[in-house]
This record gives C-alpha cells, sequence and structure tokens, in this order.
C-alpha cells in the first residue's frame, strides 16, 4: 500500500525542471523506494504553495480542492504526453485535448451569463479560478512549447526505480538526482556479485 509522506528537505529539482515548469509539474508526484509518494498537489494549500513557488499564484488564495484536482488532472495528461514521447508511441487523444483546453482556458473578457430573474449580465470568472485558469494555461503551453523545442530529444524517464519523475537528459546521465543514480549502481553493483537485481 502507498502512504503519502511530506517531501525530502533537499530533494533537488530533476534536471530542466528549472526551465520547463511543466516538467516541474510533471515531476510534483514522486514515487520513493519503499511504497512511499510525494505529491506536492495533494492538497489545495500544497498547491497553492506549488504555484506560488513557481510565481503562478499569489500566496494564500483561498485555493478549493476542485482547483487543485484540475491541476493534478493535467499533471497527469502531461506525464502521459511525456511518457508517449519518451517511449515514441502516439500521444493518447484525451491527453491532446486535455493539454489543449488548459491552453484556451484563459478568458479575454467577461463571459455572457444569465439569471433567471434578472436576464442576461456580464461577469469574469471568480478571482481564485481566474488565477487557477492562468496557471494551467501557463503550464499547458509550457508543455506543448517542451513537446516541440529541440529538448524534447532530451527528454527522458528517470532510470532508477521506483523514481517516476522526467529530467532534460545531459550526456549519458539518465537519472534526475545523486541518490537515484547512486541507487541504480549500487542495485548492479549488487547483481554483478550474484544478488538479484532490485
Amino acid at each position: 500500500m502507498e502512504e503519502t509522506v511530506t517531501p525530502e528537505p533537499g530533494l533537488a529539482p530533476a534536471p530542466g525542471a528549472e526551465r520547463y515548469p511543466a516538467l516541474a509539474l510533471a515531476n510534483s508526484a514522486l514515487a520513493l523506494p519503499g511504497g512511499h509518494r510525494v505529491d506536492q498537489l495533494g492538497t489545495p494549500e500544497g498547491a497553492n504553495e506549488w504555484l506560488t513557488e513557481r510565481g503562478l499564484a499569489p500566496v494564500g488564495i483561498g485555493m478549493r480542492e476542485m482547483c487543485a484536482a484540475q491541476l493534478r488532472s493535467l499533471r497527469e495528461q502531461v506525464r502521459a504526453l511525456f511518457a508517449s514521447r519518451v517511449e515514441g508511441l502516439p500521444a493518447l487523444p484525451a491527453a491532446l485535448d486535455a493539454v489543449n483546453d488548459a491552453l484556451v482556458r484563459v478568458s479575454s473578457a467577461p463571459l455572457l451569463r444569465w439569471d433567471d430573474r434578472t436576464g442576461p449580465y456580464r461577469a469574469a470568472p471568480h478571482p481564485t479560478t481566474q488565477i487557477v485558469d492562468h496557471a494551467l494555461a501557463t503550464l499547458a503551453a509550457d508543455a506543448a512549447d517542451l513537446l516541440t523545442s529541440p529538448d524534447a530529444e532530451r527528454l527522458t524517464a528517470c532510470g532508477s526505480p521506483p523514481c517516476n519523475r522526467y529530467l532534460l537528459r545531459h550526456g549519458r546521465r539518465h537519472w534526475c538526482s545523486t541518490r537515484c543514480g547512486d541507487r541504480a549502481r549500487a542495485a548492479r553493483a549488487y547483481a554483478r556479485r550474484g544478488g538479484t537485481s532490485g
């Protein structure tokens, strides 16, 4: 059974996540050894903090679970597109639709609404909804930019199970962190000494 834990202090972003917020989004749910899991977007407060750290939302916007769930949903669709790219497979239509939907979420004008008693009126979405929609559009655009850039050739999954993070490969390195590289090297050394690989 998976156990959710708080993020480890000093867990460095995967290579490329500083440049591409969509890569950081894809890596915001991290599988750790022993069945542990870190989900930085697991609560509305955590999602607000994650967005704030990337300049996509002000501190304490009062994010609701519905908005955090939208962010987690976009994360899963971006991960699906990254997996398709890394594995050389066709993209899932639902993942493409979700990213394209997020790209066009930001309204440039107040929408037409209708009240059954008073009739038509113009209104902008709730301020928190506007902030989250803007963040979703920004992250979706960043994912599209990454997937269509020359950097997409360097996009890879961490090569140290159970880690599930994506990174931009530099040279031959295909681990997201020193910790994952050490774990993979230790598993290979153990296997060479006659144990089973882990």
